[in-house]
Formats: structure tokens, C-alpha cells, sequence
């Protein structure tokens, strides 16, 4: 049943466009986020953070900031009401710190006063005496017996977790061999809208938090057990959200605010600058990989043997499941009998990282791509049908051991990107425009080269390795002002993606009505998981699917009672006849399909739920002698399964595909000594409207039997495909190896 294509009469369903709900305020610079939040009597929240990566704290004066006028508190980690610790997988990283500070821009203490720059000023004058300790802020180094320890105790020393896969062979030969290592830099989720809530002491002793996040339930869960509250005394409400990729699945000032609410009896607003956001939230992991390909003189892969060094910084994070995805997605979408991978995510005394759209596929797909074309190289052989030659399909067999038992038509994408035709050469007489570096007037064309680059990735939708990934939505079906009305409400995060649109198309879908009311996402319904990891579609619109299908029973029921007849279908009855003053209402909690732990010695076991491909065509012009690229072209070939929305689904692949430009040309947080160099939109740079070249997507629908409607997870593929393709672009251009991102000019220009 949950396979079944649904369809539906009723203009804004399933495999519509409606328009979104929020969009217009958007556009309009209408729409509250978190950080326009606002209360009476509200006080304003600052965070003093450490200036060192790696220090002993001896001693903590608040004194001069408790006399500043207008400051209602000062507190350290002594006023931590609960326990000082938290993580959202592993608990490992304090509320506030208490005797270390283990990266820079770890929260200290936290301040409240009646004016932001007050509170500012105040966080400035507490005096922290620090030992200064020489950093760790090389994961490599960071694997060393003689590292220091940076969190004793732990079990593995600074490896937070070491992923092995094994498949076939342990040595098997091959005719052609190629090595590479590579190198990803860090890349920031860059949101718009900053870290910002705004919390609210209660009556009950409790708080309510307004907050943007992408899991409702897991704040909670951590926020209560630091205050020391019950659960059910900390309610936490969605407010706005600008952006999230990832970074918003961590807590930044969830305690904090809830503390100062808490002490202060008055509600208590904190909004991070750009330059504190940088220090406020995880990044996407760092990370070198070392790989080796065999394979015939065919080209049919034989083994794959990969190490990965996955830089987690100071704090666990998801750090543990980022090293299950790269490597159980280490080889990419092709069939290779014979693989052994290595994966160590590890602490260092750098900025936390851990989710960012991708989630480790990204990282890994950099350098395998990288591989394949360095194989065709080898081989002289066309990449893109080396690509198709070892392509997986439904039926393959991944290095886990896990059978694809859906549709994978990689070889398909490549072949609709190879089939379409090639941007047009620059213009004659030259547009400025169209040169690398654009109207700054450093080239008319000479020394331009054009180049042409592939890329394919794979990407795991939902929660893996056995997570008890579910969601639940509460559903109501009644008469309003004369005609029938559905409510829908989840606790699932709307982060930009378009999923209080989604949920009000399956409503429509299901119950057949026009009418249908999203209820404010928050804790007063069960949990619905994190907005991440392109799971929402999937589980989240699983469970109104459900809730829908169990109010639609009993109407049935209902409507055979009433009339004296059999009612099959709702299409068949008046529900404003039916219904009457009655309303029905139903919660469901849904799961997918269940997955399973990797075996800790093989790495063999049914870890995902589904897997989700794309590929990108990359045309490239560059400036040989100043190293400038300009990106002409970027085609994205994609299935979805099913277009739920078809405008959305579009959305999704541009901006993922534009997130992967930028790792590949741009985006970098500069990390010298445990230290962030450019923590600023004016230093670190993202893609503008200038930058993100026209888009060529073609979409194709091979439903899912496993998923409801047929969907398959949007949102991370194109993310991860496009950044391969950028760089084998440039690679074509220049006959540079280009071994690491963001590639630089001096990559290029360098001999």
C-alpha cells in the first residue's frame, strides 16, 4: 500500500505546485524567523566564548560585569541547574565550560541585560584565567599513542569511531592500478537567518522555548536534562527558520537562554552575530583520503582500498554516523567485488563539525570521482562509459553486502547528461560577462580554455545502522464554516524545503478535501525526527500519509452507519453530511522499513533504507594564467522516484547543486592553529547569483516500491555529484590533478 501512486482531484495534491504558504513573506521580507522574535519585560542574552583552541581554565571573575548597570545575571558552568554536558549522539560537550576549553569559541559563561549591547559589554569585563595548552589540530597527528588525549576517559583515545568495511578478496591483482590522496577543506552550511530563540519561564517552573532547530524532540530531550527539569516541562515551539543544512541539528543556545530565563524570571532573547555564528554551530568535516582502484584492462573495476581521516574537531557530534556514511558509501554507485575501507572520524582541538547536507558522501565522493577519472586515464577510456561499465542497478550488491532493491539507473543519468547538447563557445565580438573574472576586465579570451567534467554520487535517505527512525503526525477531519477542513500536525521541522506544503498535498491527496490547516510545529505531538539526512518526504509524509488513511477508515465507518449503505471511497459521500458536528482525529507513529547495525569487524549488514542518485554535467571556462574559473554550465540528472512537488523538487536540486559549487571553487573556513582566519560572508565566500551558472535538470520518476508514493529523498544527491563534476571540469581545462577543495587559482597556476 505505501508504494501506491494516490492520486487525487483536488487542484494542490499530490504531484502538484502549490503555491507555498510562506513564500510570499519571504519575498516580501514579511516572514518572522527566530531572530524577530519578541516579548515584554524580554531581556537580551550574550555568550562569553574562549579566545584559545586548547587551554586550563584557572579561574573565572564576574564580578565586573555583575555591576554594570542594567545586567540582570552572570552564570558559569557552577549554575548549570542539570548536568553540564550534552551531544546529540554521545554526551560529551559541557553547557558551559568547567575546568577546559577544547576549541576556540567554546561558551564560557553567559550573560542577560535589558539591551544586547549591554549584555555584550558585560560578557566583555568577566576576567578568565587560562593555561594555554598546545592544540591538537591535525587529525592524522590527533591517531598518534603520544597525542594528548583531549577527552580522557574515552574508550578509543581520540578516534571517535573507526569504520571497517570488507568485501571479497583480501588481495586480489588487477592490470591497472591508480592511487590518489585527496583533500576536502571545511565547508560552513552558511545559513542566512543565525542561531537566535527566544525562551520563556512558565507558571509550572518549566520553560517554553521558541527556537529554530531541525529536531524538536532531541532539544528538548538535552535542554531538560541540563536544566534538570522533567521533559514535559520544557515545550519547545519552531519559530522561523533561515537555512539549517545541518548545522541546526547540534544545540548552540538552547541552555543558555533557558538558563537566564530560568534565573532571571523574564523571557530571554539571544541572536548570534555572523562572526559568532562561525563559532556558534558544527561545520562539514574536514578530511584527507587516501585510495587505490584496481581494474582489468577492460575497465571493469576489481578492488577498491580506501583510507579516510575525517576531522571531527573538539566534540562527538555526529561524528560517529558521518564516518558510517562515508565509508559505507565510499566506493560510490558501482559495482566492485572486492573493497576495503577504512574510516576514522577523530577528535582534534579544531571547530566541532558534524551534520551538513551530504553527510559524508560529499567528502568521499570527491575522491572516488577523482579516481574514476584518473582510471580512464589509465585505461584511455572515455570516464563517463567507464562510469556506465561499472555502474550498480536494482539487484546490485553494495560493499556492505546490502542488495539495491529499487531502482539505480546510474547508467541512465549519465547517459541523458552525455546526450545533451554543449553549452555554445564564448561569444564573438567578448562579453566581459562570460571571461573568467568577469567585468574586471582581466581577460578578452586569450588564455581561456574550455573544459568538460562528469560526476555521480550516491547518497543514503533516513536515519541508518538500526536508528529507530519514525515520525508521528496527529490528523483532523471536521465541518468549519460549512464545509470539510483537515488539520494536520507533526513536530517535523520546516527548515526552507517545502514540507508544510508537502504535508497540506498528502492531505488533500488522501482525504480529497481543499482545506487543510498545518498546525505550528512543536512539542505537544509526538516526535517526527530531525529535518536532515532527505528524510522528511519519507517518514514524515509516511506518517500524515497514515493518519490520513486512519481518520478516511473510520469516516467510512462512519458514512456505512449513517446511510445504511457500504461506503468504499469518500468521493461517494457529502463529509459536511457525514461529519456533521463530529470530527475525527488520529495519531500515527510510522516507520520505514527496518535497518541494521554494521557488522563492527566485516562492516557487512543492511545498514540503509534507500539509496538516491544523481549526476552533473560540469562546462567550465578557465583563465590559465590567473587561475580564474568561471562555471558555464552546470545539467543535473536525477531520479526522485516521485515529483511530489515538482516546483520544490527543482528547487532542491539547484540549491544542492549550488552548495556543491561552492565546496568545489570557493567555500572553505580557514582553520591555522585551531584558530578560524574568516569568520565572515566577507571572507568566507558562497555562490551569489553571479556565480551559479544556468541549470539543465532532467528528472526521472522510477518509483520506490518501499516508499510511500514511490518517493526517493531529494535533497543531498545533487550536493554531492555536482562537486566531482566542477573539478573533473577544471581537470579537463588544464591537465592539472586537482587533489583538493575548494579548488584555488593557485592549483591551477602553479607548476
Amino acid at each position: 500500500m505505501t508504494g501506491a501512486l494516490t492520486t487525487s482531484s483536488v487542484a494542490g495534491a499530490v504531484g502538484d505546485s502549490p503555491t507555498r504558504p510562506d513564500g510570499a513573506l519571504k519575498v516580501r521580507g514579511e516572514f518572522a524567523y527566530s531572530s524577530d522574535l519578541w516579548a515584554d519585560e524580554m531581556l537580551w542574552g550574550a555568550t562569553l566564548r574562549s579566545p584559545h583552541p586548547y587551554a586550563r581554565i584557572t579561574s573565572i571573575d564576574i564580578s565586573a560585569a555583575l555591576t554594570l548597570p542594567g545586567v540582570s545575571a552572570v552564570l558559569t558552568h557552577d549554575d548549570v541547574p542539570g548536568a553540564n554536558i550534552y551531544g546529540l549522539e554521545h554526551a560529551d560537550q559541557p553547557v558551559l565550560a568547567e575546568n577546559v576549553v577544547r576549541y576556540e569559541g567554546e561558551p564560557v559563561a553567559i550573560v542577560a541585560a535589558d539591551h544586547p549591547e549591554t549584555a555584550r559589554r558585560a560578557a566583555d569585563r568577566i576576567v578568565v584565567g587560562y593555561e594555554v595548552l598546545e592544540p591538537v589540530t591535525d587529525a592524522e597527528t590527533a591517531m598518534d599513542r603520544a597525542a594528548p588525549v583531549l577527552h580522557p576517559g574515552h574508550p578509543t583515545g581520540n578516534v571517535v569511531r573507526h569504520v571497517v568495511i570488507r568485501r571479497g578478496e583480501p588481495d586480489p591483482a588487477a592490470d591497472v592500478v591508480v592511487t590518489g590522496e585527496y583533500t576536502v577543506g571545511m565547508q560552513d552550511q552558511a545559513f542566512l537567518g543565525p542561531e537566535s530563540g527566544l525562551a520563556v519561564p512558565a507558571e509550572d517552573g518549566g520553560v517554553d522555548l521558541y527556537i529554530a532547530t531541525q529536531w524538536l524532540h532531541v532539544d528538548q530531550q538535552q535542554v531538560a536534562r541540563a536544566l534538570g527539569l522533567p521533559v514535559d516541562r520544557v515545550r519547545l515551539h519552531l519559530a522561523g527558520v533561515g537555512g539549517a543544512f545541518g548545522a541546526r541539528e547540534d544545540l548552540s543556545m538552547q541552555v543558555h537562554a533557558c538558563m537566564l530565563a530560568l534565573h532571571t524570571g523574564k523571557p530571554v532573547k539571544i541572536v548570534y552575530g555572523r562572526e559568532e555564528s562561525f563559532f556558534g554551530h558544527v561545520h562539514r568535516h574536514p578530511a584527507v583520503l587516501r585510495y587505490e582502484h584496481g581494474a582489468t584492462k577492460a575497465g571493469d573495476l576489481v578492488y577498491v582500498r580506501a583510507t579516510m581521516i575525517l576531522d571531527g574537531g573538539a566534540y562527538a557530534s555526529t561524528t560517529a554516523a558521518v564516518a558510517g556514511n562515508a565509508a559505507t558509501l565510499g566506493v560510490g554507485p558501482y559495482r566492485v567485488p572486492n573493497v576495503a575501507v577504512d574510516c576514522f572520524g577523530m577528535y582534534t582541538n579544531n571547530p566541532p563539525c558534524g551534520a551538513m547536507r551530504g553527510f559524508g558522501a560529499v567528502q568521499a565522493a570527491f575522491a572516488y570521482e577523482s579516481q574514476m577519472d584518473r582510471l580512464a586515464t589509465a585505461l584511455a577510456m572515455d570516464p563517463v562509459e567507464l562510469r556506465i561499465r561499472n555502474a550498480v542497478a536494482e539487484g546490485s550488491v553494495m560493499p556492505t553486502g546490502q542488495v539495491i532493491d529499487s531502482p539505480a539507473p546510474v547508467a541512465e543519468l549519465l547517459r541523458r547528461l552525455r546526450a545533451r547538447p554543449l553549452p555554445p563557445p564564448v561569444s564573438t565580438p567578448v562579453d566581459l560577462r562570460e571571461m573568467p573574472g568577469g567585468v574586471s576586465n582581466t581577460t578578452h579570451g586569450e588564455g581561456v580554455v574550455r573544459g568538460v567534467g562528469y560526476g555521480v554520487g550516491v547518497k543514503n535517505v533516513g536515519f541508518s545502522e538500526g536508528f529507530d527512525d519514525y515520525s508521528t503526525a496527529r490528523v483532523r477531519l471536521e465541518v468549519i464554516g460549512g464545509e470539510p477542513v483537515a488539520s494536520v500536525h507533526t513536530a517535523a521541522a520546516e527548515v526552507g524545503q517545502g514540507l508544510v506544503t508537502l504535508q497540506a498535498q498528502i492531505a488533500r491527496t488522501e482525504l480529497g478535501v481543499h482545506r487543510v490547516t498545518i498546525q505550528p510545529a512543536n512539542t505537544a505531538v509526538g516526535s517526527a525526527g530531525s529535518s536532515s539526512a532527505s528524510r522528511q518526504s519519507y517518514v514524515t509524509g509516511g506518517a500524515v500519509q497514515a493518519a490520513c488513511q486512519a481518520v478516511r477508515d473510520e469516516v467510512l465507518k462512519l458514512a456505512t452507519d449513517r446511510l445504511g449503505r457500504e461506503v468504499t471511497t469518500l468521493a461517494e459521500v457529502d463529509l459536511v453530511e457525514v461529519l456533521g458536528s463530529e470530527a475525527v482525529e488520529r495519531t500515527v507513529e510510522w516507520r520505514h522499513r527496518p535497518t541494521y547495525p554494521l557488522d563492527p569487524t566485516t562492516g557487512q549488514g543492511n545498514a540503509h533504507v534507500q539509496y538516491a542518485f544523481a549526476a552533473h554535467r560540469a562546462v567550465v571556462d578557465v583563465d590559465l594564467e590567473l587561475g580564474l574559473v568561471r562555471v558555464v554550465e552546470l545539467a543535473c540528472a536525477q531520479d526522485v522516484g516521485r515529483a511530489m512537488n515538482p516546483d520544490a523538487v527543482l528547487g532542491q536540486i539547484h540549491g544542492g547543486t549550488a552548495q556543491g559549487l561552492g565546496l568545489a571553487v570557493m567555500e572553505e573556513i580557514q582553520v591555522v592553529g585551531g584558530k578560524i582566519r574568516n569568520p565572515s560572508f566577507t571572507d568566507y565566500l558562497i555562490p551569489t547569483v553571479l556565480d551559479m551558472p544556468p541549470m539543465a535538470v532532467d528528472v526521472l520518476e522510477l518509483a520506490d516500491p518501499h516508499a510511500p508514493y514511490g518517493l526517493r529523498g531529494v535533497g543531498e544527491p545533487p550536493t554531492i555529484s555536482s562537486t566531482p563534476a566542477v573539478v573533473a571540469a577544471i581537470r579537463a581545462a588544464t591537465g592539472r590533478a586537482l587533489t583538493r577543495v575548494p579548488v584555488r587559482p593557485e592549483h591551477i597556476v602553479n607548476r
